[in-house]
């Protein structure tokens, strides 16, 4: 018996497929956004109004939801999108990151960070990392304020290298699951597309212990 084989016409519908997922959860993000200001203005109203703590409590959670399901369904969206890079030259990498880590210390070693990188969508896939890594600890039921961010530059080899590493992040067992490719739940998505970021950067991602790793080539 010959083995089972997937022809050209089954990767053809599953293209189809992920291309019609993504444009329905463009439409479906559209319309969360438009609950949250319809929302938005039942708060407002109450406010006004004088109404019980817990129905602005209970409006209060309704628009955090439709917050975080809105930014899920864009990290899907945006999953399923080729990327537009718009790289900038001597942009320097850990104002990035500073930016990215939103207050967090990132313990950086003394040295330049410049290379050629677009500002908003490697902010926005460090910060993804981040979120990411605080995610699995709390999943993990760890504290996630054990979390460090860590920043060094490697000159050998040839061309520089910027090595980012989240330390304290939910350990990855022998044989387990790499978290930037378990798509699990919204945090292994943001996981997934801070991954393919870097990579168009010319990067690379691991999962190694309870370290999450970034490398960034540099200008030389």
């Amino acid at each position: 018996m010959k083995p089972l084989t997937v022809d050209l016409q089954d990767e053809e519908s599953l293209r189809d497929l992920g291309s019609a997922s993504v444009q329905v959860v463009h439409d479906l993000k559209n319309q969360l956004n438009g609950l949250k200001l319809y929302a938005t203005f039942l708060r407002k109203r109450l406010e006004k109004g004088d109404r019980p703590a817990d129905e602005l409590e209970t409006v209060g959670k309704l628009i955090a939801g439709l917050e975080r399901a809105a930014g899920d369904m864009n990290a899907l969206v945006r999953l399923g999108r080729p990327l537009d890079l718009r790289r900038q030259p001597r942009t320097e990498l850990s104002r990035i990151l500073s930016a990215a880590s939103e207050g967090q210390k990132v313990e950086a070693e003394a040295g330049t960070y410049e290379g050629e990188f677009d500002p908003a969508a490697l902010t926005e896939a460090l910060k993804g990392v981040g979120e990411g890594a605080r995610a699995m600890l709390e999943q993990a039921r760890q504290q996630a304020g054990a979390l460090a961010v860590h920043l060094r530059r490697e000159d050998t080899g040839g061309t520089p290298t910027a090595v980012i590493e989240w330390r304290g992040a939910a350990r990855r067992e022998e044989g387990g699951a790499d978290a930037f490719k378990s798509f699990a739940g919204p945090a292994g998505m943001r996981l997934a597309l801070a991954a393919r970021v870097i990579r168009a950067h010319g990067g690379e991602v691991a999962h190694e212990a309870d370290i999450l790793r970034a490398r960034l080539p540099l200008s030389t």
